[in-house]
């Protein structure tokens, strides 16, 4: 059994040698050398290698006769392959003898056909690089002659277009580097001149103001009453004339320029004007901001353009609203701030209608905002100083002509005109100040005498100043003088004159008739209840102002008065205004003028007065002297021949104003009532005052002799016009008071008080009282043995029953 399968064993490894590649035969092999059957199987080995010899001799015995066949037809062929050979031989050596000329053709050929590839190459090529060097050159060129925005454009056609069609080229490589460096040239280029511009326009926003302001007041003198459709046309054509044309507008792709030398100006309304002298823009080359504006358009920074622009101009605005600090000395100051304002926003206004968003409506307004309001209060401060008024004339008309020029191209001018309503003001302050000194000067250098007139003519020269007609004419030659002063025809022409300032300045103001003639009517009515007034007071109140020139005030203001209606008539003249309008002002000078006269009387009462009371300090009464003299003391004797030469002075007058009511019929007889009143009220305090301690029946007597020469002057009629004894009645109360002490009628006094009918009715109680007190005590210290004697008691004793009596009746009217 085991023999069986070692041979089976034997006989599989052999199957496995004959299919098994020898390279794996290894492990069959270290099989059998394992085993112990090593000498049988290599005997089996032996048996398979002899079968096998077997079949290959029996299957090379089968072919050996086709094999000596194939060998014998295989020399049979050698021989035909040598001869064949030979042949192929000879006719390769013919076909290479034969192909080496073709060879060199297609040689030949083959370069000619890549020279013409190349050469088509390069021109291709070439085609694409020559306009872009082209285009570079160019651009250089541009740069050099510093067209910068047609370079800028050059610049963007070369990038997008030129460069990408070119290829990857060194030099296209170079150019697509610069590029960035060129644009920033460009655009710091295009800044610098625009900085060069804002200088520009800044150095000569003076030259243009006063451009525009003189074509505006040509325009004003041609038609001032333009309407407001036609200012607007007179604006466009001042835009030019200020050298201030239309340029082109800016689109929102960039739009190309003008070329580099416009300087930006071209209005087709105005190009039919071609006779006009250009202004300002010979002055002003306004290329270099459309030049900037456009580049930096293209560049894609017009919003920070735009910013920058409107920045330096602000800056540039704060500049020119700021004054000089010595600009109120002199009209040429004023003016050339105004010519910098209005050079300043004619520039702006030009830049709004030339470009499209560079600077737009509501930055012009805001500008001009902020420019009304700097103009208007650099001119109240500076105005303010200014006391000339001719120079606040000038000022005003200076600021009418700003206030037209800008009008002109559409700014609000209101706020300047309300300033010069205010400035009125004190343009009439300036006024009153001037006319103060001016009719100060005037009564500085009146005589205070009326005016000599010899013959007609002369008459006819004063009244031609002012306006005073005598009927009597003959007479007024005959007498030589005209009744009032010099002062008179001066200072109603110093009033015409007035109205002729204040109407100066109101022209051109846009006002009405109506409101011109209101606001000259008030202002005269301060210059004369106010300056004129102030002035009659100062030359009434003057230290050597005697009787006779507070006088001819009188006169002088009773002729200015009647005048009034005659300065009435010539505003209604002047102002086209009838004097009978309603709700027109009238004028105070009627009031002004009496209250004059008034105060003047009133200075001449006081003066009178303020003599006599001078007089009275002269007074030495004895007052404890037991007999009184027979004479008028020296004092009240002076005081007379005072008051009679000054009265004097009433009737000497000449017939045509002597005989003027309001002076002879009431100021003289007013003065004298004035001065008898006064004399007799400081003769009564003399005697009551408190100093006096003691008064006896002669000094009493002495002061009756003094009341008797004042009634006998008051008797006289100093001054005539007096009703009987109506002068004494200023007495009255003394006479009274002395009648009682001097009869000492005390018993009528004490009977008869409180009766229409008593004899001392202007006798007062409590002022018999003190006197008869001072003689009481009087009767004590000066009769020391008064009480042995039987009379002087009785007469003590009647003193202190009076005294009693009177206070009792003092004590019953208070109750």
């Amino acid at each position: 059994m085991a023999s069986v399968e070692i041979a089976a064993e034997h006989e599989r490894i052999l199957r496995e040698i004959e299919s098994t590649d020898t390279n794996c035969i290894g492990p069959t092999l270290r099989s059998v050398y394992d085993g112990q059957e090593h000498g049988v199987f290599m005997g089996k080995l032996d048996g398979r290698i002899r079968n096998h010899d077997r079949d290959i001799e029996k299957m090379c015995n089968h072919h050996f006769q086709g094999f000596v066949d194939s060998i014998t037809e295989l020399l049979k062929v050698r021989g035909e392959a040598q001869k064949l050979k030979s042949q192929v031989t000879e006719t390769n050596q013919r076909l290479q003898d034969d192909g080496k000329g073709l060879l060199t053709c297609m040689d030949e050929l083959r370069l000619c056909r890549l020279q013409q590839r190349n050469i088509a190459t390069s021109i291709d090529k070439f085609t694409h690089c020559l306009p872009v060097l082209e285009m570079y050159n160019k651009l250089q060129e541009q740069m050099t002659q510093k067209r910068y925005y047609p370079a800028l454009r050059t610049l963007e056609q070369l990038e997008q277009t030129c460069l990408p069609r070119a290829g990857q080229y060194r030099f296209c490589s170079i150019m697509s580097d610069n590029i960035p460096r060129l644009r920033t040239l460009i655009r710091d280029t295009a800044m610098s001149q625009l900085k060069d511009f804002l200088e520009s326009i800044r150095k000569h926003s003076d030259k243009i103001g006063e451009t525009a302001m003189k074509q505006a007041q040509v325009q004003r003198s041609l038609d001032s009453a333009v309407s407001l459709q036609q200012r607007a046309a007179v604006g466009r054509r001042l835009r030019k004339e200020a050298g201030l044309g239309v340029g082109t507008d800016i689109d929102g792709q960039g739009s190309s320029p003008m070329s580099e030398q416009d300087s930006g100006v071209l209005d087709v309304e105005d190009e039919e004007d071609e006779d006009e002298v250009p202004g300002a823009q010979e002055l002003v080359d306004f290329s270099p901001v459309y030049r900037c504006l456009h580049i930096y358009t293209v560049l894609g920074s017009r919003e920070q353009f735009e910013n920058y622009y409107r920045n330096q101009r602000r800056k540039q605005a704060r500049l020119v609203l700021q004054p000089h600090s010595n600009m109120h000395e002199t009209l040429e100051g004023y003016r050339r701030y105004f010519n910098q304002i209005v050079g300043f926003f004619v520039v702006e206004d030009h830049i709004l209608h030339t470009t499209q968003g560079l600077v737009n409506r509501a930055y012009v307004e805001e500008l001009w905002e902020l420019a009304l309001s700097k103009t208007i209060a650099a001119l109240r401060t500076h105005s303010s100083y200014c006391t000339d008024p001719d120079l606040v004339l000038d000022l005003k008309n200076l600021i009418v002509l700003l206030a037209d020029t800008l009008q002109g191209f559409g700014f609000p001018v209101s706020q300047l005109f309300d300033m010069m309503f205010e400035m009125r003001e004190q343009y009439g302050e300036i006024l009153l100040k001037k006319w103060n000194l001016s009719f100060r000067q005037v009564l500085d250098q009146d005589n205070f005498s009326p005016i000599p007139v010899a013959t007609e003519e002369e008459y006819r020269q004063f009244t031609s100043q002012f306006p005073f007609q005598d009927p009597e004419l003959d007479k007024v030659l005959t007498r030589g003088l005209l009744p009032f002063s010099e002062f008179v025809p001066q200072v109603y022409s110093q009033l015409k004159e007035f109205v002729y300032a204040c109407l100066k300045y109101y022209e051109d103001l846009h006002l009405s008739s109506t409101e011109i003639d209101d606001v000259i009517r008030k202002s005269t009515n301060l210059l004369l209840t106010r300056t004129l007034s102030s002035c009659l007071q100062y030359a009434m109140k003057k230290k050597n102002v005697g009787l006779a020139e507070l006088v001819q005030v009188i006169i002088n203001t009773t002729q200015l008065e009647a005048s009034c209606v005659y300065l009435e008539e010539f505003i209604s003249n002047i102002t086209n205004v009838p004097p009978d309008t309603s709700n027109a002002t009238k004028l105070y000078g009627t009031s002004t003028f009496k209250d004059a006269r008034h105060a003047a009387e009133e200075e001449i009462y006081t003066n009178l007065n303020a003599k006599i009371d001078q007089f009275l300090q002269l007074a030495d009464y004895d007052w404890t002297a037991a007999q009184g003299g027979g004479a008028p003391s020296d004092y009240l004797s002076d005081l007379i021949a005072f008051l009679c030469s000054t009265f004097s002075v009433f009737t000497h007058l000449p017939v045509s104003i002597s005989h003027t009511h309001t002076f002879s019929g009431k100021v003289a007889q007013t003065a004298c009532m004035s001065a008898c009143k006064h004399l007799s009220t400081s003769l009564l305090q003399l005697l009551l005052e408190t100093d006096v301690r003691q008064v006896s029946m002669g000094a009493l007597q002495q002061f009756n002799t003094d009341v008797k020469e004042c009634e006998r002057f008051a008797r006289a009629g100093p001054v005539p016009g007096f009703q009987g004894d109506t002068l004494l009645l200023a007495f009255s109360d003394l006479r009274q008071l002395l009648d009682l002490f001097t009869q000492w009628d005390w018993s009528s006094y004490l009977a008869d008080y409180g009766r229409p009918t008593c004899k001392y009715l202007r006798v007062n109680p409590h002022t018999a009282l003190t006197l008869l007190e001072k003689m009481k005590d009087t009767s004590r210290k000066n009769n020391m043995f008064a009480q042995f004697r039987k009379n002087e008691r009785d007469k003590q004793k009647l003193i202190d029953t009076v005294v009693k009596q009177l206070r009792n009746l003092i004590t019953a009217h208070q109750t």
